[in-house]
């Protein structure tokens, strides 16, 4: 029998330590809430992001900052043209072992971390980013036949430059789709200017506590998963995700025009596991509509493929997913 007041207990204080997270990372960096709770989400739900701004916005520090606050092991890996797989996964060398004998021993890469950022990951190669496939997908990497376990927990945080094509790879759709979420970082506003200028160049440089842990980390997302989504929240994602389909007759005009492809099942999971965990940071054990339609843009920008038309007119994903939004939520 569940003991609901032991639940709401700890439900609370789930609730106020996401609170105290968030605050501790605004006190490092400034503005970008949106981009915060949507990293957070990642993480409490288990999964991977993949964050797209212009150079220079604090992608890497946010990375490390939350790296920080969560008590988590970082590791940063520069993503490179000439960069190989091994350099990311590790590799055996040949070692003398106390026997005199010359034996192979696994040296760990970079990967073995719990968050991990990869920087500019669209500048390597197919071979370098396919690495991250496995370890991704899997939680494991393998290294001439032998598969090696990754600490738990573990998250790759990505990051590309949107503008800079030169010298870049665009990520397989495959790729694409084992990111959770894909969060677009913006410029920062005139006053946001003013304190990060104001944070950079004094004296003085804040430093965050230690809020959560590993152990933490995994106890929310067990949690999350606890979360209810009634038959009607479940019949409003669905649709949402067939509505992103071109041959489907609840599918906008937008959707038929310009989308070759929509999102497909991994969109669906994606959203309700997202939903899921933002109810909970709000102290809620159900998801809602709003819970759904916040987690759309950033868990479905990267799963709608726009045809040649679509491009070539300039309308965006996050364009898309507003218009299906409304039509949808009309409906219901």
């Amino acid at each position: 029998m569940i003991d609901l007041e032991s639940k709401e207990k700890q439900l609370q204080e789930v609730t106020e330590q996401i609170v105290k997270v968030k605050q501790e990372i605004n006190s490092f960096i400034v503005g970008q809430s949106d981009v915060i709770d949507q990293v957070l989400w990642t993480i409490l739900s288990g999964g991977h992001a993949l964050l797209e701004g212009l150079p220079g916005l604090g992608k890497t520090m946010l990375v490390r900052t939350i790296s920080d606050v969560m008590d988590l092991r970082f590791s940063r890996i520069q993503f490179t043209p000439d960069l190989m797989p091994s350099d990311i996964t590790g590799t055996m060398l040949i070692e003398p072992s106390e026997s005199g004998k010359q034996v192979f021993t696994f040296h760990e890469g970079p990967i073995f971390s719990n968050i991990v950022l990869a920087d500019e990951i669209n500048r390597a190669t197919p071979k370098t980013q396919s690495a991250l496939l496995e370890a991704m997908g899997e939680k494991t990497v393998s290294v001439m036949g032998s598969t090696k376990k990754l600490p738990e927990p573990f998250f790759v945080l990505a990051t590309q430059n949107p503008l800079d094509l030169e010298g870049t790879y665009p990520l397989p759709e495959a790729q694409m789709d084992r990111f959770l979420l894909k969060i677009n970082v913006n410029y920062p506003t005139k006053d946001e200017l003013k304190q990060i200028v104001l944070h950079t160049t004094g004296l003085d440089t804040p430093k965050v506590a230690k809020i959560m842990d590993g152990n933490s980390i995994q106890a929310i997302q067990r949690l999350a998963t606890e979360i209810l989504v009634s038959d009607e929240m479940l019949d409003f994602a669905v649709n949402l995700i067939m509505a992103t389909h071109p041959d489907q007759e609840q599918s906008t005009d937008s959707v038929k025009k310009y989308v070759r492809y929509g999102s497909g099942p991994r969109g669906l999971q994606a959203l309700i596991r997202i939903a899921k965990v933002r109810a909970l940071s709000l102290g809620r054990f159900h998801v809602s509509k709003g819970d759904i339609k916040q987690a759309a843009k950033p868990v479905l920008r990267h799963r709608l493929f726009l045809n040649f038309e679509g491009e070539a007119t300039g309308i965006t994903s996050d364009e898309v997913i507003d218009e299906v939004l409304s039509k949808i939520g009309e409906r219901s």
